[in-house]
């Protein structure tokens, strides 16, 4: 019931099939594109935008149009993020945006043009796309086997502040430092889509309108806790086990996070590629803004080396002309050491230990917060996202399980190395194009 599962439903009514049941083991679907709502506002647990999809996001275009946040080929303004978008503190200070541009050195300012033309080159062949699977090339694949952290080394880039916004986007995006990133998706993140692109794409509940808005679509073939706990093949398809429910299908599209597959599947060989890094989400509930001396509030908000992601607001894209009470969403990626061991982290360390860790961060800059948050909500996510870790891209164990096109299809956007949006919505259309090819000839 994440974004590739409800695709793969959007995709399936939309050709006219309805004869399908999608399976959500929570109360509410979404995957990482869930939301909560309290009586300010809704706000997202996890995913809280899509970038403008680029012209080769030919499914996410249709999908955009359907919602109605591309008309006529422009995108829908109420839809894109309000300026200012992102702030930085730093150095006892606030500057727009989240590439350092405060305290650089002419060092510092050299290394960062000469990875943006660099980066500019990579765009430039086309082998670097969202979707991934729409250019991946060959050409490119010795990138991935080595880290990011390596090739920005080989690459002679030594500058700190280069480093940690290197480093900032990794956590970010894959939940990984820059050292335990394949260099050929470090170098995606900067070069598939255009630099100067407008967006991106945001709501109060983050993607979770999309999927309110999906659930609208398909709302009426999916079944709530229902979590599956074995899937035997049959001679005309599978069989389903959910609880005490069984359930009889001529296809699976398993669009679950794929390491799950080995536990649900008979026979089904233990995956070696397939790494995931651990989340701490929190949604703070304010009855005021902090003080934010030389900074308007921004939609993004980052700390200079905080251990954290920073936050979120969801009040952002509010029309309302005054605002008092918000819901900050913020992000902690589990980045350094092994994943297994900051899963038990996540998992051992009580509400209290994170509540403290999380104000403290926000302190050191917000000094008065403690005074603002009335109430705080914490999420942990154990495999929150695909690691794109040395070898992931190219690995011939993900591509292996992308291609099959027999009864059970895998449809995760872990099947691309990297876990956004676009990617998830490409693997389940996909995949349900597959059943329709195989049911309709």
């Amino acid at each position: 019931g994440g974004i590739a599962g409800l695709s793969a439903a959007w995709r399936l009514r939309k050709r006219g099939f309805t004869d399908f049941v999608l399976l959500e083991m929570n109360a509410q679907p979404g995957g990482n594109a869930r939301w909560g709502e309290n009586e300010i506002t809704a706000y997202p647990w996890a995913a809280h935008y899509v970038p403008v999809p680029g012209p080769k996001a030919e499914y996410v275009r249709e999908l955009f149009e359907d919602l109605g946040v591309l008309k006529n080929g422009q995108w829908e303004e109420r839809y894109l993020a309000y300026a200012p978008q992102e702030r930085l503190f730093l150095y006892g200070r606030w500057q727009e945006g989240i590439e350092p541009a405060v305290g650089l050195t002419p060092k510092d300012r050299d290394q960062f043009q000469r990875i943006e033309n660099l980066f500019s080159e990579f765009r430039k062949s086309g082998s670097f796309t969202v979707p991934v699977e729409l250019g991946l090339s060959s050409k490119f694949q010795d990138l991935d086997r080595i880290s990011f952290s390596d090739w920005l080394r080989q690459q002679g880039f030594d500058s700190r502040l280069l480093h940690w916004y290197i480093n900032y986007a990794c956590r970010d995006d894959y939940g990984a430092l820059a050292s335990d990133t394949s260099a050929w998706a470090g170098i995606h993140y900067f070069s598939s889509r255009e630099s100067e692109e407008k967006g991106p794409l945001t709501w109060p509940e983050g993607n979770g309108w999309i999927t309110r808005r999906l659930l609208e679509r398909v709302g009426e073939n999916i079944r709530t806790t229902q979590m599956v706990h074995r899937i035997t093949q049959t001679r005309r398809g599978a069989s389903l086990f959910a609880g005490e429910m069984e359930f009889q299908a001529e296809f699976v599209i398993f669009a679950a996070p794929t390491f799950l597959a080995p536990y649900l599947l008979e026979n089904f060989p233990r995956l070696r590629d397939f790494v995931y890094s651990p989340w701490l989400t929190a949604n703070l509930t304010l009855d005021r803004y902090p003080e934010s001396r030389g900074a308007e509030p921004s939609w993004d908000t980052v700390f200079l080396d905080s251990p954290a992601l920073g936050y979120v607001d969801a009040m952002h894209q509010s029309l309302r002309t005054h605002v008092d009470r918000t819901v900050w969403t913020f992000y902690w990626a589990l980045a350094e050491g092994a994943p297994a061991q900051n899963r038990q982290v996540l998992l051992e360390r009580d509400w209290a230990y994170w509540k403290e860790a999380i104000l403290h961060d926000l302190e050191r800059v917000h000094s008065d917060i403690r005074q603002c948050v009335s109430r705080i909500d914490i999420m942990r996510m154990g495999h929150a996202m695909i690691r794109p870790a040395v070898g992931a891209i190219f690995s011939e164990e993900r591509r292996r399980l992308s291609r099959l096109s027999g009864r059970i299809l895998f449809s995760n956007s872990d099947l691309s190395g990297i876990s956004i949006f676009e990617e998830a919505q490409y693997h389940g259309v996909e995949a349900a194009q597959k059943v329709l090819r195989q049911l309709h000839g």
